[in-house]
């Protein structure tokens, strides 16, 4: 008879209470492994969505700024000389970095000057298909945004609008209006039906183009779908125009970014690039500091406002499911305590006819560490075999099974079920402590 063998009889004699605290334990591991399972994946999906509310990087080329004051008259701030970025070489060479799997979107725009009507608005070439991705909160307030189909569009918008007939603005992280909010649908223009969606006016030829025309601009410039704007060499096509976004967006024409080149002579040029770096897998000084390496003669903006708010939504996550976690421990461990402090209470005689046995102190202390040892052991396998389980039933019910990974680690397996031992053992120290105090005459005398 060994010290393992007594641990083992001790809780098959006493199997109620065994299988209570076994199933109390694995309950919270269980808990535990499922929340963390669950919470990776949701931190995952909330960086993902966040990324749709704007850039949290800008690289730009460098540039000389002068304030210029003569005479009590000021010019204010001057562009020494405009420069550009050559589009397909800072792609290319962001694409090249090493961290470029950390990085979800890159959306080169290129922002000329012009006047529609007399009045001077800014014109926006960009890539539709990235800008898309990086504003997910864009929606059409009339026609269609490029690339998709009017009925597309009205449903889009008829989804959107508020069930209680009350507007909430939408502004993307990166802009002065309130963030993060949801896109309105303005009370003047009632959300259209996908049967009843208006035919838009799409451009012919190689000297047109599409234009997406903010709210305010479109107010201002009084333009309307179908409504052609000069620009450069070729015209533009009002196909959109954005519901209101509380952003920069509603004031300027955003047009393909090959359209603006080549219509204002800047071929294959860019004023900035932004880019949408998923910030909990890596620092984002680390990005940073690789596109600084691979881009060296240009300039490069960390929007820490955008950063900071996105990583405190994800760390908020994970910061709940750890408080969480080590308050389910604490009461696992102290329920591990005070049943084995009253076991020695209840186990005195046995504990003094081991002690006149020979079995020394360490023994003795050692034979309840191991029970409360093996406890643990079993919970961490089983909880964990059944929180993982249990994580997937939980996304389903979250509706965010689909596209979800759990890889199943047998390292982590054997990981948690050594620290679930190593916890229990230690929350049995000191009923262990006062079992192994016990003199064998002091249980003696109770026979």
């Amino acid at each position: 008879m060994n010290i393992l063998t007594i641990a083992l009889r001790n809780a098959r004699k006493k199997w109620v209470r065994t299988l209570l605290l076994l199933l109390v334990f694995t309950l919270g591991v269980v808990s535990i492994v499922s929340l963390n399972f669950v919470s990776r994946v949701v931190g995952e999906g909330l960086e993902k969505k966040l990324v749709s509310f704007g850039a949290n990087i800008l690289v730009s080329p460098r540039s000389e700024k002068l304030t210029v004051s003569y005479g009590g008259f000021a010019l204010g701030d001057m562009l020494f000389d405009v420069t550009y970025l050559d589009e397909k070489d800072t792609l290319a060479k962001i694409d090249a970095i090493e961290l470029r799997k950390n990085v979800s979107v890159i959306a080169p725009k290129l922002v000329v000057m012009d006047r529609v009507q007399g009045t001077a608005v800014a014109i926006v070439g960009v890539r539709f298909a990235q800008e898309k991705q990086l504003k997910g909160y864009w929606l059409a307030e009339q026609g269609a945004l490029p690339g998709e189909e009017p009925a597309e569009a009205a449903a889009k918008l008829a989804a959107r609008a508020p069930a209680d007939g009350e507007h909430q603005a939408m502004a993307p992280a990166n802009a002065t209006a309130p963030v993060m909010a949801t896109a309105p649908v303005p009370a003047s223009s009632p959300a259209r039906s996908p049967e009843l969606a208006p035919a838009v006016h799409k451009p012919t030829g190689p000297h047109e183009s599409a234009v997406l025309v903010g709210s305010a601009a479109a107010a201002k410039l009084g333009l309307k779908l179908g409504d052609r704007v000069p620009l450069g060499h070729g015209h533009l096509v009002v196909t959109g125009i954005l519901a209101a976004t509380g952003s920069e967006d509603d004031n300027v024409l955003l047009a393909d970014l090959s359209f603006v080149q080549k219509a204002t002579d800047r071929p294959g040029k860019a004023n900035f690039v932004e880019v949408a770096a998923l910030c909990s897998a890596c620092p984002i000084e680390d990005i940073v500091t690789q596109i600084a390496a691979a881009l060296p003669g240009v300039e490069i903006k960390t929007l820490r406002n955008i950063v900071e708010q996105r990583m405190y939504s994800v760390l908020f996550v994970k910061k709940l499911i750890l408080s969480v976690s080590l308050v389910i421990l604490l009461t696992g461990c102290s329920m591990v305590g005070i049943s084995m402090l009253s076991a020695v209470n209840e186990r005195k005689k046995e504990i003094g006819i081991l002690r006149s046995l020979g079995f020394s102190r360490r023994a003795v202390f050692s034979i309840f560490c191991a029970e409360a040892a093996s406890i643990g052991l079993l919970a961490g396998l089983t909880g964990y075999l059944l929180g993982y389980a249990v994580s997937f039933r939980i996304l389903a019910a979250l509706d965010m099974a689909e596209g979800a990974v759990l890889s199943f680690e047998p390292l982590h397996l054997a990981a948690t079920a050594l620290i679930l031992a190593l916890l229990t053992s230690l929350a049995s120290l000191v009923p262990a402590w006062k079992a192994a105090a016990i003199e064998p005459s002091e249980a003696l005398v109770t026979l």
